[in-house]
C-alpha cells in the first residue's frame, strides 16, 4: 500500500511538472500556426468580400485553431476530425435551418445535438463543429442565404486552409508531428532518418 501511494505521488508530481512546464518553442509554433491560419482566411475575406459579407471567417475556426495548433496530439485535432467534424456539422446545420427556419429554440439545440451524434457515429468528433452547426441556424444576413454553399465556403475551404497551415507549422521541428497517426508522415520521417544514416 505504501509503495503504491509513493508511486502514485511520484507519477502525479511528474504529470503536474510536465503540464505546468512552459515550453517557449512549442508556444511559438502554436502562435505562428494560428496567426497564419486565421491570417490567410482573414486576408482572403478582406480582399475578396465586401465588408457586409464578412462570412469567410467564422467563429468556430478560432476554436479549431486551439486544437490543431495548440493541442496537436489530441485525437480531436486530427485532419479527419477537423474536416469531417466541420463539414458534417455544416450539412446538419443547414438542413435543420431549412426544415425549422423560424423556431430558434428548436433549431439551435437540434442542430448542435444532431451534429454531435453524427460526428460520434462517423468518428470525426471535433468540438468546434458544434459551433459550425449553431452558426448555420442562428446567423442572420448572408449565411442563411448561402444554403448548402455554406458547407463548401466558408466551412470546407476554411478547414482546408487551416489544415495546410497545420501540416507546415506542426512539422517544422522534430518535436512536433502532425497528424499523429499518419502513414505518410511516418514514411517521410523513416526516409529522412535513412538518408541521414547513409
Amino acid at each position: 500500500m505504501k509503495k503504491t501511494f509513493k508511486r502514485t505521488l511520484r507519477v502525479s508530481k511528474y504529470v503536474i511538472y510536465k503540464e505546468t512546464l512552459v515550453d517557449y518553442k512549442e508556444h511559438f509554433w502554436s502562435f505562428l500556426g494560428a496567426f497564419f491560419g486565421i491570417g490567410i482566411i482573414a486576408f482572403l475575406q478582406s480582399q475578396f468580400l465586401f465588408k457586409q459579407e464578412n462570412i469567410f471567417l467564422i467563429g468556430s475556426f478560432g476554436a479549431s485553431c486551439v486544437l490543431i495548433y495548440g493541442a496537436i496530439q489530441s485525437p480531436l485535432a486530427q485532419p479527419r476530425n477537423l474536416i469531417g467534424g466541420h463539414v458534417i456539422s455544416a450539412i446538419i446545420g443547414v438542413t435543420v435551418f431549412k426544415i425549422v427556419p423560424d423556431i430558434i429554440w428548436i433549431s439551435a439545440p437540434l442542430a448542435v445535438g444532431l451534429s454531435i451524434v453524427f460526428m460520434q457515429y462517423t468518428k470525426t468528433l471535433h468540438p468546434p463543429g458544434g459551433a459550425t452547426a449553431l452558426i448555420a441556424v442562428s446567423s442572420t444576413g448572408k449565411i442563411p442565404e448561402l444554403g448548402y454553399w455554406y458547407v463548401l465556403s466558408p466551412v470546407l475551404s476554411g478547414c482546408l486552409i487551416l489544415l495546410l497551415v497545420a501540416l507546415v507549422f506542426n512539422n517544422m521541428t522534430k518535436n512536433r508531428s502532425y497528424p499523429t497517426h499518419s502513414r505518410l508522415i511516418k514514411a517521410l520521417k523513416k526516409k529522412h532518418k535513412h538518408k541521414l544514416k547513409n
